[in-house]
């Protein structure tokens, strides 16, 4: 290992002059050419040139052994080159209401690592970051790169999140987690920064660097499962608000004489169209229905009832969507989630309600299309937050090589981000 690149360091972030930004433009990119590269950091040729063999000599740039498609003219396609895992690790950590998932990667966008863990009911907010660092110490054990830099976590809630603290900005919407510091109690856990964000948010960024959103701005991502959330890409990056609450499309009132919601109003969109709305509809006809996982999947087997149920969720949230789309006017608008999965069961019942509640020129602008990277949008999107924004204020830790406990996850090794 170099010197540059020993534990504990984070030597992308000390780099300094064209070195830095050759290196920001492949944090970004992924792997490219030194054409992409000079394209993207208005460099010449030669200087991209200049700074690659410096940091391919201090290891923090490798070739992929990969080259970019031949242009139209023909002749040798030229090579590419990615950030190698001496640059450092970005982790990412996705808390559902009813699950957990820890991704690592190196910030030449490879997964090298992952693991899961099912939640149960109400589980409390210390238990859940405990079983975090223990799922993201397997991991890191797993990729076998344990003992390398970390550029820093990215730690995803299903609830709203204060920009400034990282803690739950609506504690009736995740009462467990109400008043904890949660990047601060992870990052104690750790020994690493953690960066902390709404899932939805995390999911639309995921989507829009390596799925559904490649190439669309504006791009609108929205996470319907248990809670419904949204997330906008505008100018290419995420657009939280002021205080961090755009995007809130779950909590879009749709009938004011509606039960209440755990927001304090009637109506909302969580309550017609959320996970538990659904089940709720189909338990008394079909007793052993409990999850929205059983109403998707009876509903892609073609059971008439939980369709029926699933399409008027794609009503609801198409009504809900037409007033988001008359007011960002996106390229392309994907749905992710559990409920996403539904596919054609949802979206065309949801495509017919955005086109009645929106304005016509804006419907016809936009794209409704099933998200691409499914359960693991928001882990991924906690990576790419690390990648995306390393400068962007953290929870403190020391910076030090996160330690690594071997086994206890179940990992998938060493594929590209986007890579099913």
């Amino acid at each position: 290992m170099s010197a540059t690149a020993r534990p504990g360091s984070r030597p992308v972030l000390r780099l300094r002059g064209h070195q830095r930004r050759i290196a920001d433009a492949l944090r970004l990119l992924g792997p490219a050419t030194r054409a992409d590269l000079a394209s993207a950091t208005g460099l010449s040729r030669a200087t991209v040139s200049g700074g690659l063999t410096a940091l391919l000599e201090a290891g923090l740039v490798v070739e992929t052994g990969e080259a970019a498609p031949a242009g139209p003219a023909g002749g040798r396609p030229p090579g590419m080159v990615r950030l190698g895992p001496e640059a450092g690790l970005a982790v990412g950590v996705d808390v559902g209401r009813t699950h957990l998932r820890v991704a690592v990667a190196d910030v030449g966008h490879q997964v090298l690592a992952e693991g899961a863990s099912r939640l149960g009911p109400a589980v409390a907010a210390a238990q859940v970051l405990d079983r975090a660092a223990e799922l993201v110490r397997a991991a890191v054990a797993d990729s076998g790169l344990a003992g390398h830099p970390v550029v820093g976590v990215g730690l995803g809630l299903p609830a709203p999140v204060e920009l400034g603290s990282g803690r739950v900005a609506a504690p009736s919407v995740l009462p467990e987690w109400a008043g904890i510091a949660a990047g601060e109690e992870l990052a104690a856990r750790l020994d690493q920064p953690v960066l902390v964000d709404n899932d939805a948010n995390l999911g639309a960024l995921a989507e829009y660097l390596w799925g559904a959103g490649r190439g669309c701005d504006p791009f609108v991502y929205i996470k319907a499962a248990t809670g419904i959330g949204a997330g906008l890409v505008v100018r290419g990056r995420l657009f939280r608000g002021r205080s961090g609450l755009a995007g809130e499309i779950g909590h879009t009132t749709l009938d004011e004489r509606g039960d209440v919601c755990r927001c304090g109003n009637r109506g909302c969109l969580d309550v017609v169209a959320g996970g538990p709305a659904l089940v709720a509809a189909l338990h008394g006809t079909y007793a052993e229905v409990v999850s929205i996982d059983q109403v998707v999947a009876l509903a892609v087997g073609g059971d008439p009832g939980a369709r029926r149920v699933v399409a008027d969720a794609g009503a609801h949230l198409g009504v809900a969507a037409g007033s988001l789309v008359n007011v960002v006017n996106p390229q392309r608008l994907a749905v992710g989630g559990e409920l996403g999965r539904a596919g054609a069961v949802l979206l065309d019942p949801l495509r017919q309600a955005l086109a009645r509640s929106s304005l016509r020129p804006a419907a016809e602008a936009v794209e409704v299309v099933e998200a691409e990277l499914g359960e693991r949008s928001e882990v991924l999107g906690a990576v790419a937050a690390v990648l995306l924004e390393p400068d962007r204020p953290r929870s403190s830790a020391p910076a030090g090589p996160l330690a690594a406990t071997g086994g206890g996850a179940p990992v998938r090794n060493r594929r590209p981000v986007g890579a099913g």
